[in-house]
């Protein structure tokens, strides 16, 4: 137990440059607290203690304000960035040295049965307030940005994002990114105009990415 709270704490230093010693973020930041709870509460839930696991667990809300159902499955170095508002659903598995932000939810769409909630892989950052709904696969690697809805499966390694400037009133439209290396501007298509976006199609992974030039 200690070997994993010392895991959490390391991804709390390596990854949050605010924290400036074991103490501090042991004293206070409430993901270290928040999956020690967790891991209590997890082995209650697969034990059959399911009642005193959502208690424990309800508790670890009220003290830290992050959501944890004892059902879900948690790797090594997850660090939950400020906390508040997180909410993470029974069947969700989060690989290892994941980064969540404030406000993100992972959980269902209310039209699933058994597993009802998202895979994160490795390496996974999912931005402020970004809600990923369903039971799909975010792949190892890729990035969720703050604000983004997610409701389809994400391809290692990509960046999702949430547009902007959507119409009030509307949910804002998902595109994804690629990340892998794009061809030299040189050989990219010319404009005479002042601005100028134009797309390419990454033959890696079938993903869009968009350039931007003023």
């Amino acid at each position: 137990m200690f070997d994993r709270i010392r895991e959490d704490v390391d991804a709390v230093l390596e990854r949050d440059p605010a924290a400036k010693s074991r103490w501090e973020v042991l004293l206070c930041y409430p993901s270290v607290r928040a999956m020690a709870y967790h891991r209590m509460a997890h082995r209650l839930y697969q034990g059959g203690h399911t009642t005193l696991a959502r208690w424990i667990s309800q508790h670890s809300r009220h003290v830290t304000g992050i959501e944890i159902h004892p059902g879900a499955c948690i790797g090594k170095g997850l660090f939950i960035d400020h906390g508040d508002g997180v909410v993470i659903g029974e069947t969700t598995v989060i690989g290892d040295n994941v980064t969540l932000y404030q406000g993100v939810t992972l959980g269902g769409t209310g039209k699933d049965v058994g597993k009802r909630h998202p895979t994160l892989g490795n390496d996974v950052v999912v931005g402020a307030g970004a809600k990923v709904l369903g039971p799909f696969t975010v792949g190892a690697g890729s990035k969720i940005g703050a604000g983004a809805v997610v409701l389809k499966e994400v391809p290692p390694n990509c960046t999702v994002v949430a547009s902007c400037g959507a119409r009030a009133g509307r949910m804002a439209s998902i595109s994804t990114m690629c990340t892998c290396p794009i061809p030299s501007r040189s050989t990219s298509p010319r404009s005479s105009g002042a601005w100028m976006s134009w797309k390419h199609t990454c033959t890696a992974c079938m993903a869009q990415s968009i350039w931007r030039r003023t």
